[in-house]
Parts: structure tokens; C-alpha cells; sequence
């Protein structure tokens, strides 16, 4: 059964993956390094790498059902949904181990809604979802860490430690929004009761929230990706497309 997308139709790259061509091809280069192009045992794949890498970012760009994709692409539901369990972890964001001595970096927690009930919980949307806590540069405004998710009942100031995220931080200067108390992060002042900010408080939190909004904006732009709107991924499949995500977002800022 021949399909209607392929990767050899350049028209379609950016429409359902989001990236360029020269993003695109440099995806396909990284994914084909870590060995997803490697001659196996069993049955060949029914695409080469290149629709395959279309396929699992139109997955996550549209968040269509495996009924509606798969046809897209000419192939049998349970073969996309192999090639998706496959490649997804090569898309994972390498977290960065070493960050400059005057790096600034934001972290802030998202709730990603999840069918799978035994890897969330519901929580303030009302959603069965997961926290993650996604930790950016507030420079080049690229996602550095992911955190692997927590039910989404978990507040802020322990997802930051449970999910891995303070760790892989370190020591590196930190901002964060009033969710975080007890974290040692530069968070904005609080009011006490009956008191009034002075002036330089006022100024400090003004410019915290205006440098803080840069993470929001990061979610914002990611949850273009459908997938993150509705997650049907059992298990680690929506910390695969959260990191794989974070992964084509910084493509396509960094060019």
C-alpha cells in the first residue's frame, strides 16, 4: 500500500514535523548515528529512516490515533506504532552536564494530560496528567534538562528534587516562580501579611516575572506538539515524547 506522506516530498517535512529541511536532515543524521538505521534481525522496516523520522514527529505534531497515521504513510497500524516505540527514545534531549559560571537557568513545571492512569493522577486541571519539570537556558532560551514525570498531583518544590532536575542542575544559579519554597531557588518576594514590598522588591520581582516568562513561552511553543495536549502513550511514552519534544524545539531555535 503506497502512501500519501513521504520525506521525499520535501513540501511535507515542514508541515507535519515543524522543522526546516536543513532541520530535518540534521534529526535524521543525529537519529542515524545512535544506530536506528543498523541492519537487524527479523523483518526489514516497510520505510526507510527518513519516513520514519516523519512519522514518529507527525505523531507527536498532530496527535492522530494509529488508525488515521498509518495509512498516511502506507503502513500497518502495528508497524507504526513499532516505529514509534523505536525511534522515540532517539529523539531524547541529551540533558547538559556542564553550564557556564554566569549561566542563568529557569525552571518551571507543566502538567502533560496522560490516559495512562498509572503514571498520573489528577491534579489542579482537573486531568489525569504528569509534572514535568523542564529547566531552560534563559539566554539562548533552549531546553537544557527534562525531568522524568511525576503524577501530576505532585507539587513543584518535590518534582524538582523527585524528577532528577535539581540534580542535573547542580549548583548552576537557578530562577523559579513562589512554587518552589525551600528549594534554595531565586524565587520572587513574598508580600507578608499587612506589609507592603519596598520599591527595590517591587523592581526585582518585576524583572524576576519578566525573565521567569521565557519558560512559559518554551511550553507554549512545545505544546504545538498535539502529543503534549492529550498523551495516549502508555508507560515511558510520554517522557519519551516530552524529551524528544524538548529535542525538536531546540532545533528549531538553534537552526
Amino acid at each position: 500500500m503506497a502512501g500519501v506522506i513521504t520525506a521525499s516530498v520535501p513540501s511535507w517535512i515542514p508541515l507535519f514535523s515543524g522543522l526546516s529541511l536543513r532541520q530535518f536532515g540534521k534529526l535524521v543524521t543525529a537519529v542515524r548515528r545512535q544506530g536506528a538505521d543498523t541492519v537487524r534481525r527479523g523483518r526489514p522496516w516497510g520505510l526507510p529512516l527518513e519516513d520514519r523520522v516523519l512519522l514518529v514527529a507527525a505523531y507527536w505534531r498532530t496527535n492522530l490515533t494509529m488508525r488515521q497515521l498509518a495509512p498516511l504513510f502506507g503502513v500497518s497500524k502495528s508497524a507504526a506504532d513499532r516505529m514509534i516505540d523505536h525511534l522515540g527514545p532517539m529523539f531524547a534531549l541529551h540533558p547538559r552536564r556542564r553550564f557556564r559560571k554566569e549561566a542563568v537557568l529557569i525552571v518551571d513545571g507543566t502538567l502533560i494530560p496522560t490516559r495512562d492512569h498509572s503514571v498520573a493522577e489528577q491534579s489542579k486541571n482537573y486531568r489525569y496528567s504528569t509534572n514535568h519539570q523542564v529547566v531552560i537556558d534563559a539566554d539562548t532560551r533552549l531546553v537544557v534538562v527534562v525531568g522524568r514525570p511525576l503524577p501530576g498531583n505532585r507539587a513543584d518544590c518535590k518534582a524538582w528534587e523527585e524528577s532528577g532536575a535539581k540534580a542535573a542542575v547542580g549548583r548552576t544559579t537557578t530562577i523559579a516562580d513562589g512554587g518552589y519554597p525551600g528549594t534554595g531557588l531565586v524565587m520572587p518576594h513574598r508580600r507578608r501579611k499587612g506589609e507592603d514590598l519596598s520599591d527595590w522588591k517591587e523592581a526585582h520581582n518585576k524583572s524576576h516575572k519578566q525573565v521567569r516568562a521565557r519558560v512559559e513561552h518554551t511550553f507554549a511553543r512545545m505544546k504545538t506538539w498535539k502529543i503534549l495536549r492529550d498523551c495516549r502513550l502508555k508507560g515511558d511514552g510520554v517522557h519519551h515524547a516530552m524529551q524528544g519534544i524538548a529535542r525538536l524545539h531546540n532545533l528549531t531555535l538553534a537552526g
